[in-house]
């Protein structure tokens, strides 16, 4: 067993990071304030509350078929069963649900559209009991013909999933195609495509493909819901998205009297997320659970083999690139296509394949550039957000594409990327211009750690070694009016407590807010706590995804600590005669400039004010509110060309290199050394920001070499579980992970912040990919690059 190596690299202090110098607490590696809660197992996650013996269960009973018309559903034989109190089925809630799009039932009513949704459920007061009765439902079917493959699903003989596609309601920045098996088709044209490509020395085109995956979270999906007698539902979810799921919980349950003051969602702790608990998928099926049966609370719990086929699935694409550029190494066009399998429901999937289609020419300037990003409805299960939101599916074979590219023409693949990185001011695919950007420095200092230009050779004559360097980047894909908020209130003893609703996924929210709010006024992070979402306590954040909460709730809190400040220099103004512009905060004291020695503590006055000359008390409680909307957003836009608009809000920008090492016969590989650069504007926590770099690599890196979803003729996954499902183990870990942190301050962040949370697994399947071509001159362009794979392509090239 070889241990992984972490090699942290020295900071560089740009010019342009931060906002204020002299910074105490931002910037620094403090301790994470959920740290020592969830190491002594006093962090509750849903499953883990209590509620009595009045605790009902649920069970599903799931669809055997991809595509079939529900005949007649028997459920007698289940309601005769001792313990169970109801069977629900689509008859009992008729109104369909949606995040961006409302295309999906709470139960099937008519027609199923893949293996294991949801027909029916028992809800009873043992959970075997409930599974005992969902076994008694009868169902009857009629099997349809089902389409499982996204490109023929735009063939004109291909069956419609959803032949009513042009009733349902949806946002305005999607463009379905009635009639057909398009839910959403983002458009860009930009630039002259056939003029671009006449100025090219070389044009290549070929086709990449990247299936399906899973989370894989540690804690499955869960939810509990309690509908009394004042007519209040409340959810207690393992949730991304409290606010969010309050709210499609209120639209689509409105027909029973319950509005969004009747809502209430409480989110505990997440065993994982990456996006997997984004949105809602389960947790509508608990909310309706608890109307049927009012009073007494329902826990719906799902299985391991259910997070695999009934939540959100990464998307698989199939990519169709064509590339031109000169001899020079310029890139003059390109032509993608992206034909995404979002599967039977993509009421978020569809903005997946949104936010890929606006960037898909990658972190590159591209003067003449046409993407075609279709989200195609097929009978496998409902996909949606997953870390990296598209951009790992079509980086795969752009960046493969490139390196290909340079190859042919005779241009280095690092200097082929430098010279066509994107650049702050620079035109965007969709018009607008491109934020301050650290990407070249990112390929420089990755170049370096990877000694790119010097071959090597492994000591085994068996194995090769090959390398290769890949640029990336991400943007927040939310919705123009996606805000923040967040609440501040201090403590008697001059502590604080934070209350936002961006969620603690393991990414560090929790931490990352108190030292800002601890930057502003002073005061330690021990001294701060950051309170888990309460829809009824704690203020609005939109979602938990798109890695822009240290962003958008970084903001919220910042303004909300600078209120808190201001009411403190206002009360000491007030009773002390002292000019507020001479106030300052330190060591949790308000001190003057040019009073050397007035120094008045937090815990004297934050609660119970000052007494003045006439003994009467100035102030209160020092409290402060935060709200942060990108007003500069817009993402409506010419739906034909994707110009006009604001529709991104920045990108987030990095580089990536490998060195691998193969076996030439069995195709084993080994990452002997990885190095990851990334923009973040400015490490509010450094060991954080690494601690994103070696997780989101290993995640990556899983989807490259050992994840494969498989399904048969029929549309029912074959591997729905850990025994075949291979995900990696610590003694899978890269010998070498180099972190490097790069800092070029996003001009409206945070002290200078912005996200960083997904990019890091979205260059892995192109470094693989391309190091492996290196190593042995085999290129593969299909998703998973398997061990299996590159032997066979090994042996064919010999051949």
């Amino acid at each position: 067993m070889h241990l992984q190596k972490v090699k942290t690299k020295p900071q560089k202090k740009s010019a342009r990071a931060g906002e204020e110098g002299g910074l105490e607490v931002v910037g620094k590696p403090v301790q994470r304030v959920d740290g020592w809660e969830k190491i002594r197992g006093a962090a509750k996650y849903t499953d883990d509350l209590e509620f009595g013996p009045g605790l009902l269960y649920a069970a599903l009973v799931e669809s055997p078929y991809a595509h079939a018309r529900i005949k007649s559903i028997d459920t007698s034989a289940a309601e005769k069963l001792d313990g169970v109190v109801k069977v629900v089925t689509g008859r009992n809630f008729i109104h369909k649900f949606g995040l961006y799009m409302n295309d999906r039932y709470i139960f099937a009513s008519d027609v199923v559209r893949f293996v294991g949704e949801q027909v029916a459920a028992v809800v009873a007061t043992d959970p075997k009991v409930a599974l005992r009765a969902a076994a008694l439902v009868k169902v009857s079917y009629q099997e349809l013909p089902a389409v499982m493959d996204p490109v023929k699903a735009l063939e004109k003989d291909s069956p419609l999933v959803h032949p009513d596609l042009k009733d349902y309601r949806h946002v305005p920045w999607f463009f379905p195609k009635p009639g057909t098996n398009i839910a959403h088709w983002r458009k860009i044209r930009k630039g002259d495509l056939e003029k671009g490509f006449k100025e090219a020395d070389l044009v290549l085109e070929d086709t990449y493909t990247v299936p399906r995956y899973a989370h894989c979270a540690i804690e499955p999906h869960s939810a509990v819901g309690l509908y009394d007698a004042s007519g209040r539902l409340t959810m207690w979810t393992s949730s991304q998205s409290p606010f969010t799921q309050r709210h499609v919980f209120a639209e689509t349950l409105k027909a029973f009297g319950i509005g969004h003051k009747d809502v209430r969602v409480i989110s505990t702790y997440i065993g994982g997320g990456f996006g997997g608990k984004a949105g809602v998928t389960m947790e509508i099926i608990a909310a309706a659970l608890a109307i049927a049966v009012p009073g007494r609370p329902v826990k719906l719990l799902w299985s391991r083999a259910q997070e695999f086929y009934n939540t959100y699935q990464r998307l698989g694409v199939t990519a169709k690139i064509k590339m031109g550029a000169t001899k020079a190494g310029r890139i003059t066009a390109l032509d993608f296509k992206l034909h995404w399998d979002a599967g039977a429901y993509v009421e978020y999937g569809a903005n997946v394949v949104n936010a890929a289609g606006l960037s898909a020419s990658g972190p590159y300037r591209v003067d003449n550039l046409s993407v075609d990003s279709m989200c195609t409805y097929t009978n496998l299960p409902p996909c949606g957000a997953y870390r990296g939101f598209g951009y790992s599916e079509f980086l795969f074979g752009l960046e493969s594409h490139i390196t290909r590219m340079a190859e042919k023409l005779g241009v280095d693949p690092v200097e082929f990327r430098k010279n066509n990185a994107i650049r702050e001011g620079d035109t965007l695919p969709y018009g607008a211009h491109m934020n301050p950007t650290g990407i070249r420095e990112a390929i420089e200092k990755v170049e370096k750690e990877i000694n790119w230009g010097k071959k090597e050779k492994s000591r085994d004559p068996k194995k090769a070694v090959g390398k290769s360097l890949v640029c990336f980047w991400k943007s927040p894909a939310m919705p123009p009016n996606a805000s923040s908020s967040a609440f501040l209130k201090f403590n008697e003893d001059g502590s604080i407590n934070i209350l936002v609703s961006g969620m603690e996924i393991g990414q560090g929210l929790l931490t990352v807010m108190a030292q800002i709010a601890g930057e502003v006024l002073s005061v330690p992070v021990s001294k701060i706590r950051v309170e888990t979402p309460d829809t009824d306590r704690n203020p609005y954040e939109w979602q938990t995804v798109g890695s822009h909460v240290t962003w958008g709730c970084g903001n919220a809190v910042k303004r909300a600590a600078l209120e808190a400040r201001e009411r403190i220099f206002d009360l000491v103004q007030r009773v002390h005669c002292l000019d507020k512009s001479t106030l300052y905060l330190e060591d949790e004291k308000v001190k003057c400039r040019t009073k050397p020695g007035f120094a008045l503590p937090f815990r004297d006055f934050v609660i119970n004010g000052i007494q003045a000359e006439d003994f009467t008390f100035k102030g209160g409680p020092i409290m402060g509110s935060g709200v942060f909307m990108p007003e500069f957003a817009s993402a409506i836009s010419d739906p034909e060309t994707g110009q006009g608009g604001h529709p991104n809000v920045h990108y987030t920008t990095g580089a990536a290199g490998i060195i691998l090492e193969v076996d030439r016969e069995t195709g084993k590989m080994r990452i002997k050394k990885v190095a990851l650069a990334v923009d973040c504007g400015k490490a509010i926590n450094p060991d954080l920001v690494r601690g994103q770099v070696v997780g989101g690599l290993l995640q990556g890196f899983a989807t490259v070499l050992y994840e494969d979803m498989r399904y048969d003729a029929k549309g029912r996954l074959l591997n729905p579980n850990f025994s075949d499902y291979k995900i990696p183990t610590a003694m899978d870990m890269p010998d070498e992970v180099v972190p490097i942190i790069i800092e070029v301050a996003q001009p409206d962040g945070p002290f200078g912040a912005r996200g960083v949370g997904e990019h890091t697994m979205i260059p892995c399947a192109p470094l693989i990919a391309n190091a492996v071509a290196d190593a042995l001159g085999v290129r593969v362009r299909s998703m998973p690059v398997t061990k299996e794979k590159v032997a066979l392509a090994a042996g064919a090239g010999k051949k």
